[in-house]
């Protein structure tokens, strides 16, 4: 991946970001988060709302590592991941889904829900 295609996605709108995520996801079958040094999983929060971050690559991730978030480490994950760990664990801390989030500013936000669905209609055409 080339900066110039780096910096044309993180330009768009985050409803557009959104809709690459999906594709690239459901196409690469690999989400990416952040974790802390002891392995846990970093979420922001929005109008005391917690959120889960996720990108479609590393390169994304590591766009929002600042203020404060430096030290936090990418982790890959799959769909196995996705269904056996995250969504659980996405549900048990009432977070929504913090799509694509850029630097510090917040990505498309959506409910589990809508997640899993938009996920899974893109998936489907993957036969």
């Amino acid at each position: 991946m080339n900066q110039k295609e780096i910096d044309s996605i993180i330009a768009l709108e985050p409803s557009e970001r959104y809709k690459y995520f999906i594709k690239k996801v459901a196409d690469a079958e690999l989400f990416f988060t952040l974790i802390d040094n002891s392995g846990n999983y970093v979420l922001s929060e929005l109008e005391e709302q917690k959120l889960f971050p996720m990108w479609s690559s590393t390169e994304y991730a590591e766009h929002c590592k600042i203020n404060g978030w430096e030290q936090h480490i990418v982790k890959k994950l799959d769909l196995d991941d996705l269904e056996n760990e995250v969504i659980d664990f996405i549900a048990d801390e009432g977070c929504l889904v913090n799509v694509f989030p850029v630097y510090d500013n917040t990505g498309f936000v959506v409910s589990l829900t809508e997640f899993s669905r938009d996920l899974g209609a893109e998936l489907s055409k993957y036969g």
